[in-house]
């Protein structure tokens, strides 16, 4: 998989249709999350299509969350994105709000992660350090298992992910809360710099 867009021109392309710090903040740790993962399983020649990937991955949904996922190929294409990658994108909200099925490895993490990311993040906001780095899994576990926690964030959603990457729950939320570890400084940094 190899990506036809740059990653300078892809955040070009995100921020033309997304305003709102949140939004851009969630596209670059889905970014950071995703180019983890694809060195630590195995995919590292592949880490700047991933990582582009998950930048790109709610592209539509700021300006058109009734049509997520459905407005996308349209603004992606137009932008200069391939069909794999407009594929890899739209197959991370299947059975939400998509019918594409994710079955590569990096939409199977895309899937899992997205969701993930945000529980994560809003149980670091509850941190006296506001940071995932101190954060450990039993305090996420306990987080996770509060469905009043971060509600809109679906835990079934998370859970079929793990099962289509054939993990335990536990080993998904290890490596995302890692991830997320190691890509928080330079979102931070992304992010004083908007």
């Amino acid at each position: 998989m190899t990506s036809n867009i740059t990653r300078e021109a892809a955040y070009e392309l995100l921020k033309q249709y997304n305003k709102e710090p949140f939004h851009i903040q969630h596209a670059l740790t889905v970014e950071g999350v995703l180019r983890w993962y694809a060195k630590e399983l195995g995919y590292g020649e592949e880490e700047e299509y991933w990582g582009i990937t998950g930048l790109l991955h709610d592209i539509d949904y700021e300006l058109y969350p009734e049509e997520h996922c459905k407005k996308a190929p349209e603004l992606l294409s137009t932008g200069g994105v391939g069909e794999d990658m407009i594929y890899s994108i739209c197959s991370h909200a299947y059975g939400i709000c998509s019918d594409v099925e994710p079955k590569h490895q990096m939409e199977k993490v895309l899937f899992a992660a997205d969701e993930l990311t945000g529980l994560i993040w809003s149980a670091a906001l509850m941190r006296p350090s506001k940071s995932t780095m101190d954060m450990e899994l039993k305090s996420l576990k306990k987080k996770f298992k509060d469905k009043r926690f971060a509600a809109g964030c679906s835990r079934d959603v998370i859970k079929e992910g793990a099962d289509r990457l054939g993990w335990e729950l536990d080993e998904l939320l290890e490596k995302t809360l890692e991830a997320m570890r190691s890509c928080e400084e330079a979102v931070a940094e992304a992010m004083n710099n908007i």
